[in-house]
This record gives structure tokens, C-alpha cells and sequence, in this order.
């Protein structure tokens, strides 16, 4: 299901990253060819559709360490998507009204994974706490 702007509702951030994904590429079959634009738009074809991947590798994570080690990479991912974007509106390649809302996406997906990483080392830190807790009451 989407909204007016063609994102992704709900929880669903396997679907909504591949969603940004698949924008990301619609976006670069519309650029100019010319060197420059892609040259940007090789870059961000690249991080752009990396950032499900890496969600997808962290919802298989074997441990906690791993599940944030991906989470963490997916939203460098994400930031190097943020650059390339702001490069393609400040070289003159698009205009900014046209990738506001990618840019908006890529903000809101950032924060859902800030997040989803903070609560992940929450988590871990008070099972750390509880570990430490029965290790010392069995002495």
C-alpha cells in the first residue's frame, strides 16, 4: 500500500527499501547521458539499491553484534545516496523539486534504522546487564 507520494505505508521496511531501490534506478534510466550525470547517477544507482540489501542481511543476522553491524552499513548506504542526490540537484543535472521526495525517503528511512540500531544495542546492553547480574549471584 502507498501513500500520496508513492511511499511505501505501514512497517514493512524490506518493501519500502526495495521500493527506494527500484526508485533509485527509475531515476537513473531518466538521467542525461552525459558523462557527468552518469557518473553521479552510476554511484547512486550503486548505494541506493544497496540499503535493502543490507536490511535484508540484518534481518538474518546470527547474533545482535551482526544485526547492527548491517543495520550500520545500510544506512552509510543511505547517507552516500543523501550526497549523490544533493550532487546531481547542485551540478544543475535535476531540478530539487524532483528529488525532494527521494531525499525525504532516504531521511525517513535513516531514522527508522537509527532506531531499529539503538534499540538493538539497548537490548543487548541490558541482557549484557542481566548476564553480569547472574554471573555474580552464582559466586
Amino acid at each position: 500500500m502507498k501513500d500520496e507520494g508513492g511511499r511505501m505505508k505501514g512497517g514493512d521496511l524490506a518493501a519500502r527499501t526495495k521500493e527506494f531501490a527500484l526508485r533509485i534506478i527509475r531515476l537513473y534510466s531518466a538521467l542525461p547521458k552525459s558523462t557527468e550525470a552518469q557518473i553521479l547517477g552510476k554511484q547512486l544507482l550503486r548505494s541506493g539499491t544497496s540499503v535493502g540489501a543490507h536490511y535484508r542481511e540484518a534481518v538474518r543476522a546470527r547474533s545482535n553484534a551482526e544485526f547492527v553491524s548491517k543495520l550500520e552499513g545500510g544506512m552509510q548506504e543511505l547517507e552516500e545516496s543523501t550526497y549523490w542526490l544533493e550532487l546531481l540537484v547542485e551540478a544543475g543535472i535535476f531540478q530539487p523539486s524532483k528529488l525532494t521526495p527521494l531525499r525525504d525517503e532516504a531521511d525517513e528511512l535513516m531514522a527508522i534504522l537509527v532506531t531499529c540500531a539503538k534499540n538493538a544495542k539497548m537490548k543487548a546492553g541490558k541482557e549484557r546487564m542481566k548476564d553480569e547480574g547472574r554471573r555474580r549471584n552464582n559466586q
